[in-house]
């Protein structure tokens, strides 16, 4: 069992070394799942006192007001019997240190390299391993003491601070509550004992430990809390008799302490029937036991949490990419698929995989039709305007039959009309295109780590457009004019004619009639002629523009659709070839935010393998 011990010892020092010191980050943490004993109690409750009374050793900085300003994890680790104790920091792993009055100097060093000189705090905590044959395996983390007033040189809201530092520890279901309080001072207003109810009210996690009972008052004990009725807890109250100031000023040793302690236990007329259950080295045998059996327990669900997130960091992690390659050969390579992934989904868009490639068939279905139908040819093709173009064509001799050259002119001006909704036409579709190129690159999961690659994609991509434009729009402008330059002359020779002026009616029988007409020959030079003409030319004009709108968006779709489906990044690809093999490491930089992303995900997996393979082999050691 000693080995799960150990086995959390290492864990939670690569969680410290590879920067998960619980909650303030967006990424998964294994240190909140790991079980802890938190030493929780307020200042000049003799906390310190106790952890070195545990240790048997003096290591511990000393002084007024706030001394443990960053979570200190002690780890003990017990060796064999006559091997030399020493002390080893995570900061410093290649230095032992046997001398322990350089271990609380390093203590207060490191404090201060995070915090400054001030009086300031830090959740980072500060990892020491103690490895000593008087000790036992245990981990604990003391916790800076809880206080109700700012000192000079502290910020008003240290008091807060310093109580939601502690209850990060010891909110979490794994923290086993380490409670010291003084028993001095009525039990009723003990930070640790206050803290620790709101946290866990029915007293499953917290351990309660009475220190100074040799300060209390004579005629007085603390027999009402040793033995449960002043505040029941599920785990039993240990009393602790600490050294006193003036045993310090003498530089007792703790060998001496832990005897007169025993003494003081077993010959108190109050506690003897305790003094079994009584002192630090009670204490710290219960702890581990305790700490050993939860660590057991907590086993099956650590693992379930150490595989669930490495699946998800993986997942992530294949997300975001792996690191770029060096090699300009494997860079190219790397472009040239980021460029297929984004080809992909913008083909995605326009067959109708993604949304988006109906807008175009909305510019077809919906914009043209209105476009055309808001055309007005009444006053084009006023009595007034036929007349004047027609007088116009005709020149200095006017028509003798049919105004043929005026018919033609009116034609072709009125078909001109549709030039400018097949203009519209192409700007809609390119609009569209455009947009789907914008959209698809930020749907490529794989570009959203290139930021540059993405803004040369994009203005590659845009170019091409712009390109197939052009193409579309004459190809669009040369139908209008197409149908400009040709009269379809099936259309008018449809249209009834009119019957000649000197013709007489004809009777049955085919005789010419000797009778005068019935009616007067046709003005042709009358406001009834040219409405004739007028009417004539809109529904010419109207046939026209029917198949306008069925070959447009056909010039639309052959120019600009079908193009940018086969070659939109054909330029893009040949540029590509032409650059020198430095300039692809520059095209393949990446957003620092999605850099430091990566580097946070890697640590954090390296951590949760780590772990992973601390379990696996204790569970292994422990089924031979």
């Amino acid at each position: 069992m000693e080995s799960l011990i150990g086995m959390m010892n290492r864990i939670q020092r690569a969680c410290t070394a590879l920067g998960d010191h619980g909650g303030g980050s967006d990424l998964p943490t294994l240190w909140e799942s790991l079980p802890t004993i938190a030493v929780v109690g307020g200042q000049s409750s003799g906390k310190s006192s106790v952890l070195e009374s545990i240790v048997g050793t003096d290591f511990l900085p000393r002084g007024s007001g706030i001394v443990t300003r960053r979570p200190l994890v002690l780890q003990l680790q017990q060796t064999e019997d006559g091997s030399q104790e020493y002390a080893e920091f995570l900061h410093m792993p290649k230095r032992r240190f046997s001398d322990f009055a350089l271990v609380r100097q390093e203590i207060a060093d490191e404090t201060d390299r995070l915090t400054g000189k001030t009086k300031q705090i830090s959740p980072v905590p500060i990892h020491l391993s103690i490895y000593s044959p008087k000790v036992v395996n245990l981990t604990m983390i003391d916790l800076p003491g809880l206080t109700k007033v700012a000192v000079e040189g502290q910020s008003e809201s240290i008091v807060q601070d310093i109580e939601n530092m502690v209850r990060s520890y010891v909110d979490k279901p794994n923290c086993i509550i380490l409670a010291i309080s003084p028993a001095n001072q009525d039990i009723a207003t003990s930070d640790a004992i206050k803290l620790s109810k709101e946290v866990d009210p029915t007293g499953e996690r917290t351990f309660g430990v009475l220190t100074k009972l040799d300060l209390m008052d004579k005629g007085t004990n603390a027999l009402d809390v040793l033995e449960g009725r002043a505040y029941r807890l599920q785990n039993p109250w240990v009393g602790i008799v600490n050294r006193s100031q003036a045993d310090i000023n003498r530089k007792v040793d703790m060998i001496s302490a832990r005897e007169k302690e025993r003494e003081y236990f077993e010959t108190s007329p109050d506690y003897a029937h305790l003094s079994s259950r009584m002192g630090s080295g009670y204490l710290a045998k219960l702890l581990s036991q305790h700490l050993e059996s939860v660590i057991k327990a907590r086993i099956p669900s650590i693992t379930a949490t150490i595989n669930k997130t490495i699946d998800e960091l993986e997942s992530e992690l294949d997300i975001i990419g792996r690191a770029v390659a060096a090699d300009p050969g494997a860079q190219l390579y790397t472009i040239l698929d980021l460029c297929r992934a984004f080809d992909r989904v913008f083909k995605e868009h326009l067959d109708g995989g993604r949304s988006g490639g109906d807008r175009i068939y909305g510019v077809f279905d919906h914009k043209l039709p209105a476009a055309f139908k808001k055309l007005s040819f009444d006053r084009y093709l006023s009595v007034q305007n036929v007349k004047k173009v027609v007088s116009e064509a005709d020149g200095y001799q006017p028509h003798l039959m049919a105004p043929e050259q005026g018919y033609r002119r009116l034609i072709e001006k009125g078909i001109n009309y549709f030039r400018g909704p097949a203009e519209a036409t192409v700007d809609a579709v390119h609009v569209v295109l455009k947009d789907l190129v914008r959209k698809s690159i930020g749907e490529t999961e794989q570009l959203r780590r290139f930021p540059t690659l993405q803004a040369a994609i994009a203005t590659a991509a845009n170019e091409a457009l712009e390109r197939f434009r052009e193409d579309g729009r004459s190809t669009a402008l040369r139908l209008v004019d197409m149908e400009a330059a040709y009269v379809t002359v099936e259309f008018f020779r449809k249209l009834p004619q009119d019957p000649p002026a000197d013709a007489p009616a004809s009777k049955a029988g085919g005789k010419p009639s000797a009778e005068p007409a019935a009616a007067p020959p046709p003005d042709r030079y009358g406001d009834g002629h040219f409405r004739s003409i007028a009417s004539n030319v809109s529904q010419y004009i109207r046939m026209v523009g029917d198949e306008l709108l069925q070959k447009i968006p056909k010039a639309a779709v052959h120019c600009q659709v079908r193009e940018a489906k086969r070659s939109l990044l054909n330029h893009f690809y040949v540029q590509m070839g032409k650059k020198e093999a430095g300039e692809f490491g520059h095209m393949l930089d990446e957003d620092p935010a999605m850099m430091e992303r990566r580097q946070q995900c890697f640590k954090r997996l390296e951590l949760y393998k780590s772990a992973r393979d601390e379990v696996d082999s204790v569970a292994w050691g422990s089924s031979r």
